[in-house]
């Protein structure tokens, strides 16, 4: 068997040799065996996943461990050779590139940080100029103040729950487009929003937040489904959780955004050029509503760009087209339902008790600075300051999970539940030390260290795994539909925050949220799979045995022990089936049949996202020549 090292990761980046010299037959036939053989191993064994024939999960722990580290560094060099590829080319291309590949995949969601998070950005300021309103509500409703918080959230949860079933049902890219057109029309509300009173302002500030709001919550299951379906090969497996974080981060630097906007128009607007107040009602106007407007015309450009996008919806394509089906794939609706309801379960479940915790925090993150600063709640400037502190720290976590998420002793199971237990030791131990911590001094100075530092690990766990894992362990014909169920669930869990945060004690709200992420850490234990280094296209062939009532049949590594959840595992026994070298002959009679399909109608098989390539051609090729003169293939 080739080593590692002499093989191409994949099947399509091998080339077709040069034909052999006639003058040595011999040598021309052992070329010809050997380049079939390579062929071979390049579809069935990919050198980022296996170690000769042995998948890397079957490796010895020592070896193991040590093929990880090798591949990582052999994919850290090439990208690094690829990085100063192109800085030669122009010292800005690799940020372009990098902005293109990952950032403008997740601009629904930079608009999303920068809107949604301006209600908590801009609280201290509406209560500085708007005291009788936002501080006293002596003009205003107590629930209507709240019911800005509210709508928000619900207006999310609707949006995921109906643009998650039309994602698979229309398509990605028609789902994307009409996001942004919702979040636009969501935008120029909240820019022109008015009142005749205070009082019909803040009703009209909920109204706007809800409609922008259901564009937010349709972004959720259509980036998480687009940021990782048009991966192929090594590509897939080694870095589709990074690809869908760096999207989903992407929330993080709106966050940042727009908080640095407010300053510098505070502090333009300002008649002192200072974020010192006091501060004029007229200055305040000025300000909210630019940076309301700013957010519009960014998404002007995004709708743009969405509507040239044209290749997001070929792998829903595909999949309707092996399943000769038009419409809604209700066959993989019905089995997961019925079968990998622990899969629906686990993803929607921890998302719950990650928002639950997060969303608490950031809704009322304010009163918590205040808490910990000794400041007042209309001092927006202090607040605007320690709260770009709270944002680097969440910066951090998100690059710091987009790094390791794809590292396989790590990935994703592993990063959720540290996420999970290392705010469940923050939070219990801010609960139980919150009489010395709320004090001003070196017991507030610990209070922010801590807090800050679970903010970290909220981004370095559940927030960014639940958002993958969620697209990742259901079939693509109603990936999006699971996604925005699961999401929704999760945002049931921040409503019930924000409601239950507003008639509790700042103590009792940390008790809630350790408890919170407790459950998380027990669901993650039990029920959530680690699809870490395991490619989109072989999931979706497992799912193919499921649909057709074949489970059994299926013995690929789709079902080996380290892909499964503990349930799954102990409880199901899905890895019985698991058998490497029946899954080669089973794998190879299936390229087979995909290159005779590919023979009778081959701009079908391609148009259509087909997996047949310019190698499995060649290899096929080789197999029919090789066989007319009398000699023994790979495959034999």
């Amino acid at each position: 068997m080739d080593s590692d090292s002499e093989r191409q990761p994949l099947l399509s980046q091998t080339k077709h040799q040069d034909q052999p010299n006639n003058g040595g037959k011999s040598h021309s036939h052992k070329s010809e065996l050997d380049e079939h053989k390579q062929l071979l191993n390049n579809a069935l064994y990919p050198a980022d996943a296996f170690s000769g024939t042995s998948y890397w999960a079957d490796l010895p722990a020592s070896e193991q461990l040590l093929w990880v580290k090798n591949k990582a560094r052999e994919e850290a060099k090439r990208e690094y050779r690829a990085v100063q590829q192109l800085a030669k080319a122009g010292i800005l291309r690799p940020l372009r590139e990098y902005c293109r590949t990952y950032a403008l995949p997740g601009a629904g969601f930079f608009v999303e940080g920068y809107v949604l998070f301006s209600v908590g950005n801009i609280m201290p300021l509406f209560k500085a100029v708007w005291p009788q309103c936002f501080d006293d509500t002596v003009v205003c409703s107590e629930q209507s103040i709240k019911a800005i918080k509210y709508m928000e959230i619900v207006g999310i949860l609707c949006g995921q729950l109906v643009v998650g079933y039309l994602g698979d049902a229309i398509g990605r890219r028609w789902g994307l487009i009409q996001d942004v057109c919702i979040m636009l029309v969501g935008t120029i509300l909240l820019t022109s929003m008015w009142g005749l009173s205070l009082q019909g302002w803040t009703i009209m500030y909920a109204i706007s937040i809800f409609v922008f709001g259901l564009g937010v919550g349709g972004e959720y299951p259509m980036t998480g489904t687009s940021s990782i379906e048009g991966m192929k090969g090594s590509e897939d497996r080694q870095h589709r959780g990074r690809s869908a974080c760096l999207a989903f981060l992407m929330q993080g630097w709106g966050q940042l955004a727009n908080q640095v906007v407010l300053i510098l128009l505070t502090v333009a607007t300002s008649s002192s050029h200072s974020l010192q107040p006091p501060y004029s009602e007229q200055e305040t106007q000025i300000t909210f509503r630019v940076s309301f407007a700013i957010a519009a015309l960014c998404l002007l450009y995004f709708l743009r760009l969405r509507i040239k996008n044209t290749n997001v919806d070929s792998g829903i394509r595909a999949n309707r087209t092996q399943n000769n089906s038009a419409g809604y794939d209700w066959v993989s609706f019905k089995f997961v339902l019925s079968r990998f309801w622990a899969r629906l379960l686990a993803s929607s479940l921890c998302w719950f008790c990650s928002d639950f915790a997060f969303y608490g925090m950031q809704i009322f993150r304010n009163d918590l600075l205040q808490l910990v600063t000794g400041t007042s709640a209309r001092e927006a400037d202090t607040i605007w300051l320690y709260n770009l502190i709270n944002i680097f720290c969440q910066l951090i976590g998100y690059y710091m999970a987009a790094l390791l998420i794809d590292y396989k002793p790590y990935g994703r199971r592993r990063m959720q539940t540290c996420g999970f237990f290392a705010q469940f030791v923050i939070y219990a131990t801010i609960s139980f030390l919150y009489p010395v911590l709320s004090q001003p001094g070196p017991g507030a100075k610990a209070f922010q260290a801590l807090y800050f530092f679970a903010n970290f690990w909220v981004q370095f766990g559940p927030n960014s795994t639940t958002f993958l894992l969620a697209a990742e362990i259901f079939p693509i014909g109603i990936r999006s539909t699971a996604h925005g169920f699961s999401a929704a669930v999760g945002k049931v869990g921040a409503l019930v925050a924000t409601v239950s945060f507003a008639y509790i004690g700042d103590r009792t709200k940390f008790i809630l949220a350790s408890v919170s992420t407790l459950v998380g850490l027990f669901l993650t234990l039990v029920f959530v799979p680690d699809t870490t280094g395991l490619d989109l296209a072989e999931m979706q062939r497992a799912w193919g045995f499921v649909t057709q009532g074949d489970v059994a049949d299926y013995h690929g590594v789709a079902v080996h022990q380290q892909h499964l959840s503990t349930w799954e595992r102990l409880v199901r026994k899905r890895m019985k089936n698991y058998e490497i070298d029946s899954d080669r002959k089973q794998r190879l009679d299936e390229l087979r049949e995909m290159y005779a399909k590919s023979i009778e109608d081959v701009n079908s098989a391609n148009h259509e996202g087909g997996e047949i390539d310019e190698g499995l051609v060649r290899y096929f090729e080789l197999e029919a020549k090789l066989r007319r003169e009398g000699l023994e293939t790979v495959s034999e």
